[in-house]
């Protein structure tokens, strides 16, 4: 069986991808959670991951790392990963592609948090910019492709790697035009991201560089993470 390590469900928009997809499309696999620390968690973390980031996936002898990757391994054993369609193909591993190396604006100002809701201080021309081109993205695969999802009926790796935004948005209350805000809403009610979510607030860790990020974004209005949980350091 697939083993897949990631990090902090609260935070980590990166193990998010593969854990998803292989949710909704019902491959196996063993999860490996290893919270962040206060400080690096690089050595730890290269343990089982070449880069000492997260996700990574075992599979046997093989380890692969990286989400691409990650997705493109488990695309030559498993039916569904990409759309069967060549057009559709093509679109969703670009839109993946430009998910994975763009949208910096979008990630650094509204870093993910799953369990809290913020009030922006202010959305700058980049955020703004990243905003623009995420909704002309999103409009364009559910219209050519005709939806529910970006390339077509069914989810697939190019939703798996715009799951953490839905995220964001919610968190942070990201304006979008209706198909796009429709689209998130569509994400959010999938039960793998609710079981992610709901695994995501009763978490009992913290990780202080990425409350201070959230924290640096605006006015946090709520925290939906569990009251009753003692918030702790990993191996306190």
């Amino acid at each position: 069986m697939y083993r897949l390590h990631i990090a902090n469900k609260h935070y980590s928009s990166w193990s998010l991808r593969p854990w998803v997809l292989m949710r909704e499309l019902g491959i196996a696999f063993e999860e490996q959670l290893s919270p962040f620390e206060p400080d690096s968690s690089w050595t730890r973390f290269r343990d089982f991951s070449p880069t000492g980031l997260v996700p990574c996936l075992v599979d046997g002898q093989h380890v692969v790392w990286e989400s691409l990757a990650i997705v493109e391994y488990l695309a030559e054993r498993h039916p569904g990963v990409w759309p069967a369609d060549t057009a559709a193909r093509a679109w969703a591993r670009c839109a993946s592609a430009e998910m994975h190396a763009g949208f910096a604006a979008l990630r650094s100002q509204c870093p993910m948090s799953c369990g809290v809701r913020v009030r922006m201080a202010h959305l700058d021309d980049a955020l703004l910019g990243s905003l623009a081109r995420l909704d002309e993205l999103w409009q364009q695969g559910l219209t050519r492709f005709g939806g529910p999802f970006l390339a077509g009926t069914a989810f697939s790796a190019v939703d798996a790697f715009f799951a953490p935004v839905a995220f964001r948005v919610q968190s942070f209350g990201l304006p979008l035009g209706e198909a796009s805000a429709a689209y998130v809403e569509r994400l959010l009610a999938l039960s793998s991201m609710q079981q992610w979510y709901a695994e995501a607030l009763a978490e009992p860790w913290i990780d202080p560089q990425h409350e201070q990020e959230v924290e640096a974004c605006g006015s946090v209005l709520a925290d939906y993470r569990k009251p009753d949980k003692p918030r702790r350091w990993p191996g306190a």
